[in-house]
């Protein structure tokens, strides 16, 4: 209260000062006019930016972002701290923690990337190949397409193994593949969030060890929604969103690497492409390289990193285990309500299917387009439709974190029964 009033008397005090300063001739109503007429700049106000800001309120149930509990929008929202202040730092000393629980890893060099999961992809990829290297992208979707195409443009000799959208890779197939092309790095999409896919990896890990391959995972929209263990199941390299089950706002991404792949940053001959994701400063910034003080590197997203702290908490009090359990439960109430409805779900194989994101096959005859647009309109619900590969395939819902719950998914089912009662459809 004292300093609301200190800073209110302040201001007051400024315009005294302003007005006390102008010549009694001139009234006070004719500043703006004359503020204008005395102004060098050329470009006026923008009008819109003189309204309120307006967002509409929408159940995301699409593949992500996922609503943002109130509990984390209020993290968000705490006066900002200068991101090297030492409370910031054990801020980020308890977001390594969270991140090391999530991923079940004990690695030191745990971090949180100042972006969204693209960041984190590209920091994999950048701080662990070098151009001419080789490197092997398992494709099944738009995610592998996305690694094969960053890791060419950084000069790496990329192979890959393609799947249709929904496909997986047998780990016969993945050692025959690391036999011959002989990669430094091995991709792999845990949670292909365009297809609903959430692939096996049982067993990978070691297939990469005997074949001195580095193994990096992508687990964006599966962390928190399916179990996932990145020590035991021996995942090298692994990244996150903030934005999927964790239902923080996008805008950071975890990331870990463990001892191998650290190991194969440090022998490098050539700098890493990026300055911003290069790991050597990274690591200091985030208290991961012994050393006794942090250095700038970037300025970090406080109120970003606030709201991460906070959504690693709710998964901490809520138990991994539990969030696991829960996604697959309400996946479960899901399909058999889309099935109800006479709708096909794209995966076949139950043991396959992603939990914090469902594929439906589009229904014949609908324009999906138009059953998203009338989602939107009467229900104020986001849906979307496929991504790269699985575009024109299919319909995606997603119920992760804060929006998995079986009240979300009857959401869900009433307003895709009135969307196909609604929509046109072709007799064909």
């Amino acid at each position: 209260m004292k300093r609301a009033l200190f800073c209110r008397g302040t201001l007051l005090a400024q315009q005294v000062a302003l007005e006390s300063s102008v010549p009694a001739a001139i009234s006070p109503a004719l500043l703006p006019r004359l503020h204008r007429a005395m102004s060098s700049v050329s470009i006026p106000p923008p009008a819109c930016l003189l309204k309120p800001l307006e967002a509409p309120f929408r159940y995301l149930f699409g593949p992500g972002p996922s609503n943002v509990p109130p509990r984390i929008l209020a993290a968000g929202g705490r006066p900002i701290i200068g991101h090297m202040h030492p409370e910031m730092f054990e801020i980020m000393n308890d977001i390594k923690k969270g991140i090391q629980y999530a991923f079940q890893t004990e690695n030191n060099m745990t971090i949180a990337m100042s972006g969204s999961g693209h960041t984190a992809m590209e920091c994999a990829i950048f701080n662990t190949v070098e151009p001419g290297e080789s490197v092997l992208v398992a494709i099944n979707g738009i995610w592998g397409e996305r690694v094969a195409e960053i890791a060419k443009r950084m000069g790496a000799n990329v192979h890959t193994m393609v799947k249709a959208p929904g496909g997986y890779f047998t780990n016969q197939e993945i050692e025959q593949a690391l036999a011959k092309h002989k990669p430094v790095l091995f991709f792999l999409t845990h949670g292909e969030s365009s297809a609903g896919i959430a692939h096996p990896v049982d067993g990978i890990g070691d297939l990469c060890r005997q074949h001195n391959c580095l193994f990096l995972v992508d687990s964006v929209a599966s962390l928190g929604g399916a179990p996932l263990y990145m020590d035991k199941q021996n995942i090298d390299i692994l990244y996150t969103g903030s934005q999927k089950a964790l239902n923080a706002p996008p805008g950071t991404a975890p990331i870990s690497f463990n001892e191998r792949a650290c190991k194969k940053m440090s022998s490098r001959k050539t700098k890493p492409v990026s300055y911003l994701l290069d790991m050597t400063h990274l690591s200091n910034y985030w208290g991961c390289d012994g050393k006794p003080a942090r250095i700038y590197h970037h300025t970090g997203p406080v109120s970003g990193f606030f709201a991460l702290r906070e959504s690693l908490a709710i998964l901490a009090e809520k138990g991994l285990e539990n969030s696991w359990r829960h996604h697959k439960e309400v996946a479960e109430y899901l399909y058999k309500g889309l099935e109800d409805l006479g709708l096909k779900l794209f995966v076949p194989d139950k043991s396959l299917r992603l939990p914090s994101v469902t594929t439906i096959a589009i229904p014949s005859g609908y324009d999906w387009r138009e059953i998203l647009a009338y989602l939107i309109k009467y229900h104020q619900m986001e849906l979307t439709g496929g991504l790269g590969p699985s575009m024109g395939l299919v319909l995606r819902v997603g119920l992760m974190g804060y929006n998995c719950s079986k009240t979300n998914v009857d959401l869900v089912l009433l307003a895709l029964a009135d969307a196909l009662k609604h929509c046109h459809k072709s007799k064909a």
